[in-house]
């Protein structure tokens, strides 16, 4: 059999499984014993332990559950209602303030839990009824929401960006820092699209600007920065120490953890059922990741064995097209993916497809996989599938499924204008990591 009939044939069957309903580990598994079976016979199947073992053994991995752990203290322990009320006295009253307040708290959520559903949920149940209350458009509120939580993914610390770097073989510290850049870049594009809006319809934002919040005074703006503090040690305890070349990534997160703690305890919010709680969801979401890199392993094993993987490699070679050309193709496949299938589902399939055909085209590999994570953070909020969109559906039933989607896609276009600013300009991705050597 050809080497690519094998690949056809096998994205066939994941694609089957996927729209089957079937979960993401359960539909590679399928996928990945029939190949065996097929392509390698039973005597493969000892292929498959190994991977799963591969897999439990990698060091690097061990940030995934400490991260997610990291966020559900912090969620749990009701630390970040703090967060929240001294950041809305700390925005001006400005006109269209409640849409600052909304990516200022996008990113500050994202960068202490990195997980984008958790965000488009606490903001769509905390902040929205209010906005529309005080007259704010829905459909830019709605968006706006959507939008800022899907800056989880991308400014660090951030699990996609950790199961990227794992799979694609990048240094994990350079792909975490390299986020911080683009996602300040893309939610300032996102502040700068909904003032041009209000400057160009009033109507869009309250005209009474002072009736939006009581008087904040000085000292209470000051107790308010006095209030955030602690929770430096979480952001210092996991960033600084990567950047400081103290901690390694999975380092970073245990002390990531140890931070969370102590932000709790300061805020007199720690208790031993809120840990309990905090590290049962941990294990379970974290057990699910790992099982389904093991299977995206294996799959990159008999993509190598049926020899698709350097067969690949020679096609795109010979193509002819110049690495932009290239670029843009790689990057829309995932993206039009995205629109159907699950994020991670994509990630795991295109990956290891991909790694070869990005050292083939000499693309740097920090830069490249940045831009890969940035794009497949739309899959996230890409009609008609995206969890982030049903994760703010939920808490705002009133809203029907297709004003979500209309309300997502303005943000949509503003991503991908952030993209091609990292295309054009590089160093949006690359100076930081460079510079934390």
């Amino acid at each position: 059999m050809e080497w690519y009939t094998t690949l056809i044939a096998g994205i066939a069957i994941l694609f089957a499984l996927f729209l089957s309903g079937a979960p993401i580990f359960l539909a590679f598994l399928g996928a990945i014993l029939i190949g065996v079976y097929f392509i390698i016979g039973p005597a493969g199947f000892p292929m498959f332990a190994n991977s799963i073992l591969d897999t439990a053994s990698t060091t690097s991995l061990a940030s995934i559950p400490l991260f997610i752990l990291m966020g559900e203290l912090l969620f749990r322990s009701g630390t970040m209602d703090v967060l929240f009320d001294s950041i809305d006295k700390l925005v001006g009253k400005v006109k269209g303030r409640q849409y600052v307040l909304v990516v200022v708290l996008s990113a500050v959520f994202g960068a202490l839990s990195g997980v984008a559903m958790a965000v488009a949920a606490m903001l769509g149940r905390a902040i929205m009824p209010g906005m529309q209350k005080r007259g704010y458009d829905r459909g830019i509120a709605a968006g706006l929401i959507i939008g800022g939580a899907s800056l989880a993914p991308i400014i660090p610390p951030s699990l996609l960006a950790i199961i990227v770097g794992s799979l694609a073989d990048v240094s994990i510290a350079k792909l975490l820092i390299a986020g911080v850049i683009p996602g300040l870049l893309i939610g300032g594009i996102f502040l700068v699209y909904v003032f041009v809006r209000i400057a160009l319809n009033s109507n869009l934002a309250p005209a009474n600007v002072t009736g939006e919040r009581a008087e904040v005074t000085s000292m209470e703006k000051v107790m308010a920065i006095v209030r955030t503090l602690p929770f430096l040690i979480v952001m210092f305890s996991v960033m600084g120490f990567i950047m400081l070349g103290i901690a390694t990534p999975s380092e970073s997160a245990a002390t990531g953890v140890v931070g969370s703690l102590i932000t709790a305890a300061i805020y007199r919010k720690l208790s031993l059922d809120m840990i309990w709680k905090s590290l049962m969801a941990a294990i379970t979401v974290s057990a699910m990741i790992l099982v389904i890199m093991a299977m995206s392993k294996m799959f990159t094993q008999l993509l190598a064995f049926t020899g698709a993987t350097s067969q690949l490699v020679n096609l795109v070679a010979n193509l002819g097209y110049s690495p932009v050309v290239m670029l843009i193709i790689m990057l829309a496949v995932p993206f039009v993916l995205c629109m159907f299938i699950d994020t991670i589902a994509v990630i795991l399939l295109t990956i290891p497809i991909y790694q070869p055909v990005v050292t083939a085209l000499e693309f740097d590999p920090v830069w490249f996989w940045l831009l890969f994570l940035v794009n497949i953070t739309l899959g996230a909020i890409t009609p008609p599938f995206g969890y982030t969109l049903f994760a703010f559906k939920a808490v705002v039933p009133e809203m029907s499924i297709s004003d979500v989607y209309r309300a997502t896609w303005p943000f949509v276009a503003l991503f991908i204008l952030g993209i091609a600013l990292i295309i054009v300009f590089p160093g949006i991705a690359t100076w930081l990591p460079n510079l934390a050597g």
